[in-house]
């Protein structure tokens, strides 16, 4: 069975594609992109197989 990890990680709207970008190189797969404390912000949720 796959034992996975998990984060959650704060978007800023003017650099999300960037930040997507930089943990999908990392291994993570982005799950739910949900709205933050702000309209500036969003907050995505990442998994990936734990090692």
């Amino acid at each position: 069975m796959t034992k996975w990890e998990y984060a959650t990680v704060p978007l800023l709207v003017h650099a999300t594609k960037q930040i997507l970008d930089t943990w999908g190189e990392d291994g993570w797969e982005l799950v739910q992109v949900v709205p933050g404390p702000s309209a500036e912000q969003l907050v995505a949720y990442f998994k990936r197989p734990k090692q």
